[in-house]
C-alpha cells in the first residue's frame, strides 16, 4: 500500500465523527492551538497521540508508534508524520475545535477530516 493510501486509511478510520449541534470553531494561531491541546491526549479508534510545545508528535496508532514534527504556518497546523516505519509525509491542516473534540482537515482545509477527542 502506498504512503498516500496508508495515510488516507489511517485518517479514514478517524473521519466522519458526528458533530454536535454547535459548529466547530477555527483555531487561527499557535497560542490558541497550544492552549487547546497542551497536556492532552488526542484519541480515536486505537489512536492516541500527543502534540508537544516543542514541535513533536508522539503516540501510537493501531499498535504502531506514531512520531513526527509540527509547526504553525499561516494559520495551519503543518506536520510530518511517521506511522511505524512508513513516512506519511508532510501536510498542512486546518484545525477546528468543538468542546472536547478537535478536527484536523488535511490539505489546507480542503481534504478529509479527522475528529479526535481531547482527554
Amino acid at each position: 500500500m502506498g504512503k498516500l493510501h496508508l495515510a488516507t486509511a489511517l485518517l479514514s478510520a478517524l473521519a466522519f465523527t458526528p458533530a454536535s449541534a454547535q459548529a466547530f470553531e477555527k483555531i487561527v494561531n499557535r497560542d490558541a492551538f497550544m492552549s487547546t491541546v497542551l497536556g492532552k491526549e488526542l484519541k480515536r479508534f486505537g489512536i492516541v497521540v500527543r502534540v508537544t510545545e516543542d514541535g513533536q508528535i508522539t503516540g501510537t496508532g493501531f499498535g504502531r508508534p506514531v512520531r513526527g514534527a509540527w509547526n504553525w504556518q499561516d494559520g495551519f497546523f503543518c506536520r510530518s508524520l511517521y506511522w511505524g516505519q512508513r513516512d506519511l509525509g508532510p501536510n498542512c491542516q486546518e484545525v477546528r475545535v468543538n468542546g472536547e473534540m478537535i478536527r484536523f482537515t488535511s490539505d489546507l482545509g480542503n481534504g478529509i477530516y479527522a475528529d479526535l477527542k481531547m482527554e
